[in-house]
């Protein structure tokens, strides 16, 4: 039995434990090295940070993270999703490049001025890079820390993407010669591969630092339980690691669920692969997302199946490696972990 050491009885929590729950910085893991190494990157004058992992692997905590030791720092930090952009901007560089400017401007608490500071004469990029030299940047004395979340929205809008994608490159590089320039920082997270034509000398995603999230880690896991309260040793963590893998999202929903008393451990593995288990709502989002693409539903059947490595188009790889189902081996993939497997084994 799976034993929670707290000191009130088993079916409340203590005010304390009640009280690191709502704290979600509590219960971020580490992984040192990419954060040592994050933290050292936005320090420098024009940095780019790449963040990339497939779904729900801990992209926005660790960008969360970079954002928190950033302020602590005395730098003003702003963080975009791209998908709460409204698509019809896409089709139109003018209107998405002042609809950008127009948030990180609501976050930097300033009015819009494109009257005074936008040129239209100038084109859309240059109109954006000096509306940003001229007033968003000139408003702040500290480096501006800018995170945009979600950026594979754009990939299926080419031309947007590699004028916009262009625009950030260029700023980067401006960093290089001019002082206004160095304040600004940049943040770029996206799960999936990068599939927009763009010049090498124009693409964000072959400068700056390149971040690439693994999973947890049996030792990260046990620290996380621990956190949590939880009187694991390594067999729990093996029982967890070996439904769930060491994937980010999967664990920390397991360790929460179970610190919150809303299931045991062996609650949890027997009804996993299910539609009414712990995971039931999250494999049927993943289920239906394979339902509208045949080609990637068949691809994942064939890895589910087969008991070994199976060869996939470089594409259908690719795509399977971005939501998360599976781990890339070379040319060859494997489910990412059993739970997937056991589960669109028998829904595909």
């Amino acid at each position: 039995m799976n034993r929670v050491n707290f000191s009130e009885p088993p079916a409340r929590m203590n005010p304390r434990q009640h009280e690191l729950l709502q704290q979600a910085d509590a219960f971020y893991v580490e992984r040192p090295e990419i954060d040592q190494r994050c933290h050292q990157e936005f320090l420098k004058p024009g940095a780019l940070i790449r963040i990339k992992a497939p779904r729900l692997m801990g992209k926005t905590s660790l960008m969360t993270k970079i954002l928190d030791q950033a302020t602590q720092q005395g730098y003003t930090t702003i963080s975009l999703n791209v998908q709460l952009t409204n698509t019809q901007l896409f089709a139109d560089l003018t209107q998405f490049l002042q609809e950008f400017c127009t948030r990180i401007a609501l976050q930097l608490e300033l009015p819009e001025r494109f009257t005074e500071y936008w040129n239209p004469i100038l084109g859309s990029k240059t109109a954006c890079t000096f509306y940003f030299e001229r007033y968003l940047l000139a408003t702040t004395t500290n480096p501006l820390v800018l995170a945009l979340d979600e950026v594979d929205v754009m990939f299926n809008y080419p031309k947007l993407a590699a004028d916009f994608f262009g625009l950030l490159r260029a700023w980067h590089e401006e960093a290089k010669n001019r002082e206004i320039w160095q304040k600004l920082r940049l943040i770029l997270i996206h799960s999936t591969e990068v599939f927009v034509p763009m010049s090498v000398n124009q693409s964000p995603f072959n400068v700056g630092l390149p971040i690439e999230l693994s999973e947890f880690q049996p030792a990260m896991v046990l620290e996380l339980a621990q956190r949590y309260g939880l009187s694991w040793s390594t067999t729990e963590v093996e029982q967890l690691m070996a439904m769930v893998g060491g994937h980010p999202y999967l664990v920390r929903k397991a360790i929460e669920s179970i610190a919150r008393f809303e299931i045991t451990l062996k609650q949890l593995l027997e009804t996993a692969p299910t539609n009414h288990g712990l995971y039931g709502n999250h494999l049927r989002q993943q289920l239906w997302d394979l339902q509208q693409h045949r080609e990637l539903a068949m691809a994942l059947k064939k890895a589910v199946d087969t008991p070994y490595p199976v060869r996939l188009t470089p594409m259908q790889g690719f795509k399977l490696h971005s939501m998360g189902l599976v781990l890339l081996q070379g040319n060859q993939v494997t489910p990412r972990c059993n739970l997937y497997r056991y589960y669109f084994r028998l829904k595909l």
